[in-house]
């Protein structure tokens, strides 16, 4: 696994950066490009419903695992 990269995002107009791995930034992408959509407006959706509690980084990283885990027991 590779070390945590700075990625840059726009949410609501503004430039974010979260720190992500590789693999992780690659699965994101992944999801967005099978949801047809942009990484920007998939980061604004998981922005939305992380809360308050959680950093923008762990929620995409949970965000990868529960869309695989899906996939896992759909299939």
């Amino acid at each position: 696994m590779s070390r945590p990269r700075k990625h840059s995002l726009t949410l609501g107009g503004h430039r974010t950066s979260v720190t992500l791995e590789d693999e992780f930034w690659q699965a994101f992408r992944d999801i967005a490009r099978e949801r047809d959509m942009g990484i920007n407006a998939l980061a604004a959706e998981i922005d939305v419903a992380r809360g308050v509690e959680m950093g923008l980084a762990t929620a995409i990283r949970l965000h990868v695992l529960r869309y695989y885990r899906a996939q896992l027991l759909q299939g």
